[in-house]
């Protein structure tokens, strides 16, 4: 390190991300002092910087964004995708600015820091992003001291010593410990989140929660379901004694191959019935895994609002949003399934159906919160076949 540049730590710098090969990356430290130790990642999305920061599937990482300008629209109670945020930090390439709408509570800045998340501004985040294109993602630290002082040694030695995203369970860290119902759909200008209303003879869709979105949960109350949450631990005779028409199965952090220990008995068991079942991201790989298909950790993964994804029935290019470091391997699926979408950017497997029942899923975030909302349909598709 001493003939590395990014050791020298530049006058005024309070904030620091640190790898685990001793890179240095300095800026400004902003929301919370302290540090914490994780998975380096980059997000491209242009807006919806809070609902990146709450989803649970974040558990574990520190986001960069590439998007420049971060916190202008400051932060309110109402875009928030879980009760409290689960990324460990953001990095930013600006200083964080004023907020700039109608529907800002307070600025993003204020909101790192009630929520003790750290951020570090002033920092090249091109650099960073082309070093994890070519390299892959990195453990780091991110830290922040408003005396600037800052034990580099110790920071790098944390994040050499941390395990990685590759062999951990978090879904169970992330998700609810009890069953509990929701009702509440989309949001609306000037109305904010409604009851959905529904009759007591809607479909009745039970969601597994390894790190379920709010939006994922609105879109399927807007659909036409109605809606019990259970936890991720929930047995397949829990989730039978709740009567339910379908089953859907969420997103969440960590590695799909470890979360399926517990998980995948209860899916195996649960395709069993021929019931629909619908999975998203983690809930997709979990998919995957419950049929025989084989899960791979990414080089960098997939993470932003502006992913091409393309249908193969009919050649269709869904803009979609992405979140995730793990991906099914297609060449693995069993003769009863088949590959329903697929990435343009890379060509890895985003959709898979059954040939023989209805269960389906998407590596996507149909939600697209944040995001462009192609997907929607597929909330639909769901329910509708639960009828």
């Amino acid at each position: 390190m001493a003939d590395d540049p990014s050791a020298r730590q530049p006058s005024g710098a309070t904030g620091v991300v640190a790898l685990a090969d001793g890179t240095l990356f300095w800026g400004h430290g902003a929301g919370a002092e302290g540090d914490a130790v994780g998975e380096l990642c980059f997000n491209t999305a242009m807006t919806g910087y809070q609902e990146v920061m709450t989803d649970p599937s974040y558990a574990g990482q520190i986001i960069t964004f590439t998007f420049p300008h971060i916190g202008n629209v400051g932060a309110n109670a109402e875009d928030v995708e879980a009760i409290n945020p689960h990324a460990l930090g953001c990095v930013m390439a600006e200083p964080i600015t004023a907020p700039s709408s109608f529907r800002a509570d307070k600025p993003f800045d204020q909101w790192l820091a009630d929520w003790g998340r750290i951020g570090v501004t002033g920092v090249d985040t091109r650099a960073i992003t082309r070093r994890i294109r070519k390299l892959g993602a990195p453990n780091a630290v991110i830290a922040h001291r408003r005396d600037g002082v800052f034990d580099i040694d110790a920071l790098v030695a944390k994040a050499a010593g941390w395990s990685g995203l590759e062999g951990l369970d978090l879904a169970k860290d992330v998700s609810s410990t009890q069953t509990w119902t929701w009702d509440e759909g989309p949001w609306t200008l000037g109305e904010g989140y409604q009851p959905g209303n529904l009759p007591a003879e809607a479909p009745h869709v039970v969601a597994v929660d390894f790190g379920i979105k709010r939006a994922i949960l609105r879109q399927l109350v807007d659909a036409g379901a109605r809606v019990t949450v259970v936890p991720a631990t929930a047995t397949f005779e829990e989730i039978m004694a709740l009567n339910p028409d379908g089953l859907f199965l969420s997103n969440g952090p960590g590695d799909p191959a470890a979360t399926g220990l517990y998980a995948v008995p209860t899916i195996r068991k649960w395709l069993a019935t021929k019931k629909p079942l619908f999975g998203i991201c983690l809930g997709h790989q979990l998919l995957g895994i419950a049929i025989g298909a084989k899960t791979a950790k990414m080089h960098q993964g997939h993470r932003g609002a502006n992913h091409p994804v393309k249908q193969l029935s009919d050649g269709k290019v869904e803009i979609t949003s992405m979140n995730h470091g793990f991906t099914v391997d297609a060449e693995t699926l069993p003769a009863n399934a088949r590959a329903t979408h697929i990435s343009l950017f890379d060509q890895t497997l985003c959709g898979l159906e059954l040939t023989d029942q209805m269960a389906f899923s998407v590596q996507h975030h149909p939600e697209a919160s944040p995001g462009p909302q192609d997907s929607y349909y597929l909330f639909r598709r769901f329910v509708e076949g639960l009828k």
